[in-house]
């Protein structure tokens, strides 16, 4: 199979890798609602952060052990072995359930092996869109990437709470389940190019994983741009949201205030996901990623010290839109600029930036908050915004970054 030059949304192609990935996405949203949802039942509130801790802590532990499984075994057939063990572990999850009152540990139990197979998964199916569409057509399938996650991010709780009444938690682990083979089965479809599935020489994980660790650090962009995207999605990959929580119980907003704002957040950032899907390129791609981060340090800072509800209903829009645009050329940059042996490791490297190092921050939001006050923790954010765009600025190969194809393959530290 050759590559197709033609947009992104219209290549029938991507869409099957699109629809997989949504029903993943949504499947995810639904499995960890019905699990909280059954911890709660079982253990209570207490026992639903033993349960969560379960399911993080492997996921962060063996990401990076990921990307190296993708990158040696193929990433397709990694996507599908590992999303199979998914769909087979949750609706077996969900025979348990029907046919007894779960434990806390077993639970547990699930959320550790869910976690295992997430941090396998999750690599394997971000580096797929190299391989099944041109290099300038990257940033749409972003974009477009963007849009299912806050697809699956409005429908999956509806869903949820809907099987949840109906049917109790084993139906929600069901839905979860049934969605997980549909990504199974549309993926199967999915049809990747030859000349990109070149296996990595084998050698043992630690000196495959050494290798990538090595082939970040030593790229000239992807070093950098690896540092760009760990602070950018310092705060918002979970912090913020946490973040908005407490400053409407602090001015008095409820909890109707911080739904307008986190919604107007994620109309911001679907915004800006729709635009870069259907733009035909993306000019001066390093300037916009480091404009777009200036946008989100401003708007986080104003957030904090919001004087009224649509105040803060505009900032957190602003902020959707920006962080949106930020992770789109992130992403797209990633994709083009790494070479396709080393994808599945860097993908686990930057994946590990957004989702490894929240988790630390989240007891650091509720001191901050509770010590200086909800103001604070959102200037915390910008300042951290403001060094990401800072570093985007001063590294030239960042700054005048630009997402076309390379015109020939060249050796890391380029």
């Amino acid at each position: 199979m050759s590559l197709s030059a033609r947009p992104a949304f219209r290549d029938v192609n991507v869409l099957r890798w699109l629809t997989a990935y949504t029903a993943s996405v949504t499947g995810d949203v639904v499995y960890f609602l019905a699990l909280s949802w059954a911890a709660t039942r079982v253990g209570g509130p207490s026992q639903v952060g033993l349960v969560v801790a379960a399911g993080a802590l492997p996921r962060a532990v063996l990401m990076l052990g990921g990307g190296v499984v993708a990158d040696r075994f193929r990433p397709r057939r990694v996507a599908v072995v590992s999303d199979a063990i998914r769909c087979a572990v949750i609706l077996a999850v969900a025979a348990a359930v029907v046919a007894a009152s779960p434990s806390v540990w077993l639970l547990v139990a699930v959320a550790l092996v869910f976690g295992a197979v997430d941090a396998v998964f999750m690599p394997a199916v971000g580096v797929l869109p190299p391989r099944i569409t041109a290099p300038e057509q990257l940033a749409r399938v972003q974009g477009m990437r963007g849009l299912s996650i806050r697809l699956s991010n409005a429908v999956g709780p509806l869903l949820a709470g809907s099987v949840l009444v109906i049917g109790g938690a084993a139906g929600a682990f069901t839905v979860a389940g049934v969605l997980f083979a549909v990504s199974l089965v549309v993926l199967l479809t999915v049809r990747i190019a030859a000349e990109t599935e070149a296996v990595s020489q084998r050698a043992s994980t630690w000196r495959e994983l050494g290798d990538g660790l090595r082939y970040v650090r030593r790229h000239r962009m992807l070093a950098p741009l690896v540092a760009v995207i760990g602070l950018s999605e310092m705060c918002f990959s979970g912090p913020v949201a946490t973040g908005l929580v407490l400053l409407a119980d602090e001015r008095g907003w409820g909890a109707s205030g911080m739904g307008w704002v986190a919604s107007a957040f994620s109309v911001g950032a679907a915004a800006a996901a729709l635009l870069l899907t259907v733009s035909p390129r993306i000019p001066r791609a390093g300037l916009t990623m480091s404009g777009a981060l200036l946008g989100t340090a401003a708007g986080a800072a104003s957030l904090g010290h919001a004087p009224s509800l649509p105040t803060a209903v505009m900032f957190g829009a602003l902020i959707g839109l920006t962080s949106g645009f930020t992770t789109t050329v992130t992403g797209a940059l990633i994709q083009t600029e790494t070479d396709s042996r080393y994808l599945g490791r860097v993908t686990s490297v930057t994946t590990l930036c957004t989702l490894g190092l929240a988790p630390a921050l989240f007891p650091v939001v509720g001191v901050t908050v509770s010590l200086w006050g909800a103001d604070v923790f959102f200037a915390g954010c910008g300042a951290i915004c403001l060094l990401a765009a800072a570093l985007g600025l001063s590294v030239p190969m960042l700054r005048r970054a630009e997402l076309r194809p390379p015109k020939s393959a060249t050796p890391a530290g380029r």
